[in-house]
């Protein structure tokens, strides 16, 4: 069967809250990132207003798929204009072709980043779609059930609620894993890393022994702090150092490796393609990859990403891979994949879970594991009517 059309549109698909925040929001300047050298600029200045990009690939029978990525403003565009043409009467079942040609249309003006994020949302919806036409759920294609259930953990990125009213919220839901994102980088100096240092000790305080904690740096730290980091949390026992380095500074990766081999170090939501795992993987850089299936180049990069970390005695943890159904099913048919990622703050302090999925149809976390739906393709449970309603 052959590829009728391929479409994107800017949608706006946030989850609507009917239950109030046991806590009230709080003044913040968010977590750190690596514009914090700069403080006379707020999020608000430097971010981007792009909205989310929607792909829906249709078949010459009307069957249809799904898939989801961000930076509406130039990725709409990529597929629309560029990757729709390729792939249009082309077999909705060569997954692995059509995935190499966008990544090598693409080449000219460098695949890594937006295209990436482009490629992804097309390649997620050609699984979607080939899983509907087989009538099977995409774990099943990709190799099957590995796991009897996904272990989950719960991402503090929200913070405008106070960390320790968040953190409880997820220990009450039922995580025994949680992540904090911190507050200051090198700029703060070593009033900072103390600051840093009181947040992760407090965290550990409050959550207890038996609970996992990860620190995400969010691409902020050079390699000197990255080190003084890792020696100032280690009583802490940390699962792992997350982000610290901005992704395509490849030379510094190798120097934290060397100077901090006891800390577990993890990274690649910002990684794009296979090019920067296979580095890493091949000279023992992180330990764990975190690769997001709307960036990195969709399910079809996230399988061989995965292959790749099996073959090297790795980790893969996918980035928000509870959020959306992409991610959890790889996590459930990967035997690499140990993890999987609750993000985009999990849930305001008494907020159900239920009332933050944003694509419907996608599972919700129980007592901290999940499984992702056995419905044909994704499993997801919208119709194109809902889609256009949140087009924008």
């Amino acid at each position: 069967m052959k590829i009728k059309s391929v479409r994107a549109v800017a949608v706006d698909v946030t989850p609507k809250m009917t239950t109030t925040p046991r806590v009230p929001k709080q003044q913040t300047a968010g977590f750190i990132s690596p514009m914090r050298r700069y403080p006379e600029l707020s999020r608000a200045d430097w971010g981007n207003d792009w909205k989310r990009t929607a792909c829906v690939v249709t078949a010459e029978d009307g069957t249809w798929g799904f898939g989801l990525t961000l930076h509406s403003g130039p990725t709409v565009s990529l597929i629309n204009d560029h990757f729709a043409k390729l792939l249009e009467g082309e077999n909705v079942m060569a997954t692995e072709r059509l995935w190499d040609v966008m990544q090598r249309a693409s080449s000219p003006y460098g695949t890594a980043g937006l295209p990436s994020f482009a490629i992804s949302a097309v390649d997620n919806a050609l699984w979607d779609l080939k899983g509907k036409i087989l009538n099977r759920p995409v774990y099943e294609l990709i190799g099957g059930p590995q796991k009897k259930e996904i272990f989950c953990y719960a991402s503090n990125t929200d913070i405008s609620y106070g960390t320790e009213n968040s953190i409880a919220w997820f220990l009450e839901l039922g995580f025994k894993a949680v992540k904090l994102f911190l507050r200051e980088g090198p700029d703060a100096g070593l009033a900072g890393l103390n600051r840093t240092e009181e947040l992760v000790a407090k965290t550990r305080e409050q959550v207890g022994p038996d609970v996992e904690i990860a620190v995400d740096a969010w691409m902020s730290m050079n390699t000197e702090y990255v080190v003084r980091l890792a020696e100032a949390l280690r009583p802490y026992r940390i699962k792992w150092l997350e982000d610290y380095l901005l992704p395509d500074d490849m030379d510094s990766y190798f120097r934290v490796r060397e100077r901090v081999p006891f800390q577990t170090l993890a990274t690649g939501e910002h990684w794009y393609g296979m090019q920067p795992f296979a580095l890493a993987a091949s000279h023992g850089l992180v330990d764990i990859f975190q690769p997001d299936l709307q960036w990195v180049g969709g399910l079809t990069a996230g399988i061989k990403i995965c292959h790749l970390a099996e073959a090297h005695g790795l980790s893969v943890i996918p980035h928000a891979s509870t959020n959306y159904p992409y991610g959890l099913h790889l996590a459930y048919a990967m035997p690499a994949v140990t993890w999987a990622e609750r993000s985009e703050g999990v849930a305001p302090p008494g907020v159900p879970l239920e009332e933050m999925v944003v694509l419907p149809g996608t599972p919700v976390i129980k007592n901290g594991y999940i499984t992702p739906s056995d419905a044909p393709g994704f499993g997801m449970e919208f119709d194109l009517d809902w889609l256009e309603e949140r087009t924008v």
